[in-house]
């Protein structure tokens, strides 16, 4: 189903992002005051009364900069507006209209799609006088808001859903696989995203730090749909020095959170980096299935094994994943991006294998009399009995006489002898043991 579209259009500064943030109901977009701090579209779903559409904020419009940022910012929110089926016009109730405002309103008009009016940092219940200038613009609706303390928001969300159509905000169950783009900055995250979407939908420039946000894009390949999560690059701590860089960061790791598979993308010229290695870990520890992405193949020299030895590289530095698939590819030429799907496909798959209780019985007590566990102080480790709770990634839930003698060398064992029957390829696999009587 086609999500109806909301776009949050204005200049910098008029409380795009804090009104977005209110809207869904968490904070996403990054809110600072600063110019140009919302750069990319950023789309969440949005909910009221039952009633469900897709909320997008857009970078602050100033028509007639020349600055080269600014310049790819006004082309993402005419992309935004071109998608609309309606848009909320943000101004700042205390400033008046300002002549941006008034080059805004006429680009708005051109697209000839409906409009409300948005006067926002209006928080007192009687309307000042000021506000109803806002009708010159030459829109027929305004709404007053404040979106700092929640002022007229529930007022704005009734006119919103009233002009909308009730077929495109129905509620929907959202299964589609969501894949998170994570690593350094500049490796080409954003890149590989608009080689995907086969669009201009992130912005792309040679400056490090450009995305970041996290941004969602949706992609249909034939009856599959997919969900992927654009981040800002990851930088090492020390070099975080902005506080916008350090939401960026928690932007990224929330990415992670909401992810199924993260694409953990490595500059194939520069190698594994320390922070490479942070980013999988995170991935690993939450649970994530991950795919290891080694971008920029193109720029490498081949020789007939380069391909085996750059893997046993990346193998002996990020040895904790090794259950993650090894992907080479180019985003700038399109090579093997797509077998990448091919890929995600397949992880997705083992993510959500089950075992039956029988099989995994069977399978757990082949490997305990190949290789029984080791004792403890005259002790001796019993397994009994072991099922699988849940998918997702797969966890299984082993009975044994004492959990405190379980090793984590036999633990590893007995994970690579499910591996060596069922795959379980690119997810980490969760065991929890409990104590039970003899």
């Amino acid at each position: 189903m086609n999500r109806a579209v909301v776009s949050i259009v204005g200049r910098p500064n008029v409380g795009k992002s804090t009104l977005f943030n209110k809207l869904i109901q968490r904070r996403e977009a990054i809110t600072e005051d600063e110019p140009g701090v919302t750069r990319d579209r950023l789309y969440r779903e949005a909910e009221w009364q039952n009633r469900y559409f897709l909320l997008v904020d857009t970078g602050g419009l100033v028509p007639n900069d020349e600055d080269v940022m600014m310049q790819h910012i006004r082309m993402q929110a005419q992309v935004a507006i071109d998608a609309s089926d309606l848009i909320l016009f943000v101004v700042d109730g205390r400033d008046g209209i300002l002549p941006e405002d008034r080059e805004i309103a006429e680009i708005l008009r051109r697209s000839g799609k409906p409009v409300i009016i948005t006067v926002n940092k209006i928080d007192t219940r009687k309307t000042p006088d000021q506000v109803y200038e806002f009708y010159e613009l030459g829109f027929d609706q305004v709404c007053v808001i404040s979106a700092e303390q929640s002022f007229g928001l529930g007022d704005l969300l009734d006119e919103i859903i009233d002009r909308l159509p009730e077929d495109q905000t129905a509620s929907e169950e959202d299964d589609r696989t969501k894949v998170a783009i994570v690593g350094k900055p500049n490796v080409g995250k954003s890149s590989l995203i608009n080689r995907l979407l086969n669009e201009e939908r992130m912005i792309v420039t040679d400056i490090a730090g450009t995305t970041r946000d996290a941004i969602d894009s949706v992609i249909e390949r034939g009856e599959q749909s997919y969900i992927f999560i654009d981040t800002a690059g990851l930088r090492r701590k020390r070099a975080i020095t902005e506080l916008v860089e350090r939401y960026s960061v928690i932007r990224t790791l929330s990415a992670v959170d909401r992810s199924d598979i993260c694409l953990v993308m490595i500059d194939a010229v520069e190698g594994v980096t320390e922070q490479d290695t942070k980013i999988a870990g995170y991935a690993h520890e939450n649970g994530k299935s991950i795919i290891l992405v080694i971008n920029k193949w193109d720029l490498i020299e081949k020789e007939t094994n380069t391909m085996r030895q750059y893997e046993e590289v990346v193998r002996n530095k990020l040895s904790f994943v090794s259950y993650a698939p090894i992907h080479f590819m180019s985003a700038l030429t399109g090579q093997r991006i797509p077998k990448l799907f091919d890929l995600i496909d397949s992880v997705m798959e083992h993510r959500n294998l089950r075992v039956s209780t029988g099989v995994l019985n069977e399978i757990v007590s082949e490997a305990v009399l190949r290789n029984p566990p080791p004792t403890n102080k005259a002790q001796r480790l019993k397994l009994f009995y072991t099922t699988q709770i849940s998918v997702a990634p797969p966890k299984f839930l082993v009975f044994v006489n004492k959990p405190e003698l379980m090793h984590f060398s036999y633990l590893r064992y007995l994970e690579n002898n499910l591996r060596q029957k069922f795959g379980f390829l690119g997810t980490p696999i969760l065991f929890e043991l409990r104590a039970r009587g003899e």
